[in-house]
């Protein structure tokens, strides 16, 4: 990639449009309806239909893909000179709830941060996104490969969108999702198993507790069973990017009423995981360490239930392709190799079907928060990463047809 083509096309990045686009996008209310019916506020339909919009204003192919009723991905395809080699820039566009959150639409700027629900998480990226079609359009700059922008459903939950691209066959050669990194380079990142563990008892009144059998304390053998357990983890090979799996135990619930020997108890656990394990091994891990703290024991009754939060990690190699090139972007912007790392959440990346990394502006400490933001400089930063990646691995020139 020449340097100068990219100083070019740099210098027609948009700020302003940008940030008027990304506040627009923050006033469109998209929250995760989670295990409610999809309804206006409580989905993604609004927000693709603006993200299309403006795709196609820009002469992009646009076409949708519904996941759910209302909750459609949207693809924008720029298609290139060559068409050999395609990546993808991706996010979602639902966004966390906004109970406690009062000034969630309140969208305002104060010291070149604009605050509001969704602003770094992540509606930040597609605003960057556009901005990198913007600017590539108004210089007649047609790269050699194709780049498609794409925005994802229920990522706040269960990764729907993600897992529906993945599943239609290879769409792309490399991805970029820009959850909030700080511009951080995050090729990995743990995933999560989180469940119930189950016991069972007989009730009785609890003035002959003898005749019944108290789940609760049968659920203080689990406890027990699981008190090293961090430790153990620690103790094992540490991914190089992601360290170690870790262990919580997070909601206890058991027994109706004080004076009746519970019959039920229920313990829900998060595990996160590295790269390489599943959920069967978790599983295998929690069952082998509860059956020996209830061996001999014959009334000892337990299961472990469905996933309620299940979550692959990422893994891409270091040496992808567009790991590559947004270091190399970062070399030629900030002067300096920014590294690889881990980013700390989980993420949509595993489901793309094809190698993702993670690098996108904002913190994932304002993620969820009361008082999310995202500074107007890293968007604009974003943008220039984003331009010269695809530049890097899509080459480039000037658009004569």
């Amino acid at each position: 990639m020449a340097n100068d083509l990219f100083k070019k096309v740099e210098r027609a990045i948009d700020r302003e449009w940008m940030f008027r686009v990304l506040r627009e996008m923050i006033l469109i209310r998209s929250e995760n309806p989670f295990d409610e019916p999809p309804r206006e506020g409580y989905r993604e339909k609004e927000m693709a239909d603006y993200l299309a919009g403006h795709l196609s204003a820009l002469g992009l192919k646009v076409e949708t893909r519904e996941v759910r009723a209302g909750r459609p991905n949207v693809f924008g395809a720029l298609n290139g000179k060559q068409g050999r080699a395609t990546l993808m820039l991706a996010g979602h566009m639902d966004t966390a709830r906004t109970t406690g959150y009062p000034g969630a639409y309140d969208v305002k700027v104060e010291d070149g941060k604009l605050y509001g629900r969704g602003a770094c998480d992540m509606k930040a990226a597609l605003a960057a996104y556009l901005g990198v079609v913007k600017a590539l359009r108004e210089t007649g700059t047609r790269l050699n490969g194709n780049l498609v922008v794409c925005g994802i459903v229920d990522e706040e939950y269960q990764m729907l969108g993600s897992k529906a691209i993945g599943q239609s066959g290879r769409m792309a050669d490399q991805g970029i999702i820009g959850e909030p990194t700080t511009l951080k380079i995050c090729p990995a990142n743990k995933g999560r198993v989180s469940t119930k563990i189950v016991t069972r008892g007989r009730a009785a009144h609890s003035s002959v507790p003898e005749k019944g059998i108290n789940a609760i304390d049968k659920m203080a053998k689990v406890i027990r069973a699981f008190g090293d357990y961090n430790q153990e983890l620690l103790g094992r090979t540490p991914h190089p990017l992601c360290g170690h799996g870790r262990f919580t135990p997070g909601v206890i619930h058991g027994g109706v009423q004080v004076n009746m020997v519970p019959d039920c108890c229920e313990l829900e656990v998060d595990r996160r995981t590295l790269p390489g394990e599943s959920r069967a091994s978790v599983y295998a891990e929690f069952h082998e360490r509860i059956r020996r703290a209830a061996a001999g024991d014959p009334d000892f009754v337990y299961a472990i239930t469905e996933p309620t939060w299940l979550i692959a990690p990422n893994d891409i190699s270091p040496q992808e392709p567009v790991v590559a090139a947004l270091r190399a972007a970062h070399q030629g912007i900030f002067g300096k190799d920014s590294g690889v790392e881990a980013f700390v959440a989980g993420s949509d990346a595993p489901y793309m079907g094809f190698p993702t990394v993670i690098c996108g502006p904002g913190s994932i400490a304002q993620a969820h928060t009361t008082s999310e933001f995202v500074d107007l400089q890293e968007v604009a930063d974003a943008a220039r990463l984003y331009l010269h990646a695809a530049l890097h691995l899509l080459g480039s020139g000037k658009d004569t047809s």
